[in-house]
């Protein structure tokens, strides 16, 4: 594995810079730039849906902006050298394939997650050097996440993060109603005769927000508990959202245990809300099927 120089870094967070800077300079209302750091640790489920991710402990470096955001064939090529959205001369389409050039000699990877007319972010995560990959694809550890047995309505457009989440979640003994959107997310929860505990949703769909969800459910099932899972940096996501004391952001990509803990916090705050007791969790090392 090669280690990340200074200069290296340098240069891939000014790849990344410069193109926020055009982003908001195109938008014309100033915008904001946030740069954030965490460990995060990667585990087999991640990289059962991304193949090329090797499990283990990285450090992830978020880029995001409130820029004018992209569309899903921009996207598809930004890394591409020499693709450029700028105007003829003012750019060489070279930053961001330096950008991805970097991450890859030091054995990480890149994510980019954006919205038209909202902004975006770019995730790096690169390996740990004090605990390098396991290159033996040996299984790391999973975190102990608590069980319950409350209902859960899962509203996700993205098909592969929906499996993914209902699968956690029922492994774990939740009862998932599961939805692809907002207004069909309307739809199921009026349908449902029983008490709905808590909406996991992710912050930016087609036809409805995430927040515009929660807003109409909290409405008609009081102390509804949120949490919203977006691709942004959680301090963008936070800031989007507006949370509230029973909200909570759970940034993508997320793995088994951080869904499961988040789920058991925000519930025990939910309850305490509406002075009902909490189920009390157990701790499972058990793998989902």
């Amino acid at each position: 594995m090669k280690k990340l120089s200074i200069i290296a870094l340098a240069l891939l967070l000014t790849g990344l810079a410069l193109n926020v800077a055009y982003a908001e300079k195109d938008k014309g209302d100033g915008g904001r730039l946030l740069i954030e750091t965490s460990n995060a640790e990667l585990d087999r489920t991640y990289s059962n849906a991304r193949p090329v991710v090797q499990p283990g402990h990285y450090v992830l470096l978020a880029v995001s902006d409130t820029g004018t955001g992209m569309d899903a064939e921009t996207q598809a090529r930004i890394f591409e050298p020499f693709f450029t959205t700028k105007e003829q001369g003012k750019g060489t389409g070279l930053g961001l394939s330096t950008v991805y050039g970097v991450v890859k000699q030091s054995c990480g990877f890149v994510w980019v997650y954006s919205e038209v007319g909202k902004g975006t972010s770019f995730k790096i995560y690169l390996p740990r050097v004090d605990q390098p990959v396991e290159k033996n694809g040996a299984v790391l550890p999973l975190a102990e996440a608590p069980r319950g047995t409350e209902t859960v309505l899962l509203a996700e457009d993205e098909t592969d993060v929906r499996e993914l989440a209902r699968e956690f979640l029922e492994a774990a003994g939740y009862t998932v109603i599961e939805t692809r959107n907002g207004q069909e997310a309307l739809k199921l929860a009026a349908e449902h005769s029983a008490e709905i505990d808590l909406l996991v949703t992710d912050l930016v769909m087609p036809g409805m927000t995430g927040q515009q969800l929660a807003t109409l459910l909290q409405q008609s099932h009081a102390g509804l508990g949120v949490i919203f899972m977006s691709g942004y940096s959680e301090h963008a996501a936070t800031e989007a959202a507006q949370s509230g004391s029973s909200v909570r952001i759970l940034t993508k990509p997320f793995n088994r245990g951080a869904l499961l803990r988040a789920v058991r916090e925000v519930l025990g705050v939910a309850k305490k809300i509406l002075n009902r007791p909490a189920f009390t969790p157990v701790a499972t090392n058990s793998v989902p099927r």
